[in-house]
């Protein structure tokens, strides 16, 4: 049995799945806001819960968070839950649980669920994105984490949007300190905002299809910049497969456009590169700390 845990900042989600791959039991806690000790708490306590309930322990315990270990404190760093900045949350949580615990960023997780049996599992190189709340991105080659020196592989979000228009420069400020970030016009927010701050994504994308040409302007500008952003990870990485997570994965008319699209900025003109939609979805994150 495996167990992974998706540490995240409104909600711990823990599930046990079987070697194969099938779910066994799943559960979820709110996170203890701003608490660390809490936080800590209540993993030990969902584990415990679940442990019960399948009869079996297991030996290790994946774990996906926000941020990442730095490699050089080692301790939590990035993390937009700010009360596990500066902690050593994986050696607190192996002594809460007694046993090993393998940490990995969740977009990391996000990217090894979608390459191990999911929409990516045939592939050999993925890149996972994620367009939520923020912008998130992890790299996965032979179904293992691609994590970097830095543990930061795959942070394309804090990259500039490449090739900006005129009307895009600078860019909206971010939160990490620079200006024209692509999480600034990518993320869920992002593109709420550039429509005007009234709709979610979903609505939004309902809208463009009732012929609404506000919406439909709003989801033409946003597909071309994913397409130049991601033409950039192309670029970079020729990864065989990007596969899309987080709530504006879920508009489908990009997995159409978007391909459409990247050609023009693609070195090659036309790039083979497969982009798919998540098979697990919101699930991908712990699944992928259980395959950890």
């Amino acid at each position: 049995m495996r167990i992974g845990v998706d540490l995240g900042g409104t909600k711990i989600e823990v599930l046990a799945l079987s070697d194969a791959g099938k779910e066994l039991v799943r559960d979820r806690v709110e996170t203890p806001q701003g608490n660390y000790e809490k936080t800590i708490e209540a993993v030990r306590t969902l584990i415990e819960k679940v442990e019960e309930e399948t009869g079996e322990k297991a030996p290790h315990i994946g774990i996906g968070t926000p941020g990442s270990l730095s490699p050089k404190t080692s301790l939590i760093q990035n993390s937009n839950s700010v009360c596990l900045i500066g902690k050593p949350l994986d050696k607190d949580l192996e002594s809460a649980l007694k046993r090993p615990v393998h940490m990995a960023n969740d977009a990391d997780c996000f990217a090894l669920s979608e390459a191990t049996d999911g929409a990516a599992a045939k592939y050999q190189s993925v890149f996972g994105a994620i367009l939520g709340t923020g912008v998130g991105g992890g790299i996965v080659v032979n179904v293992k984490i691609l994590a970097g020196p830095n543990n930061i592989a795959g942070e394309w979000g804090h990259n500039p949007l490449p090739w900006p228009q005129d009307h895009e420069r600078p860019g909206p400020e971010c939160y990490c300190g620079k200006s024209g970030c692509i999480e600034q016009f990518l993320s869920g927010p992002a593109l709420e905002r550039d429509h005007g701050g009234t709709l979610k994504g979903d609505e939004i994308a309902s809208q463009a299809k009732m012929g609404d040409a506000f919406s439909q302007d709003a989801l033409d500008r946003y597909a071309q910049r994913l397409a130049r952003a991601l033409a950039s990870v192309i670029n970079l990485l020729d990864p065989h497969a990007i596969v899309l997570g987080g709530g504006v994965s879920n508009i489908d008319l990009l997995y159409e456009r978007v391909p459409a699209l990247w050609g023009d900025y693609v070195f090659t003109g036309t790039p083979r590169t497969k982009l798919l939609k998540a098979r697990y979805g919101d699930s991908s994150g712990v699944r992928g700390a259980a395959w950890l």
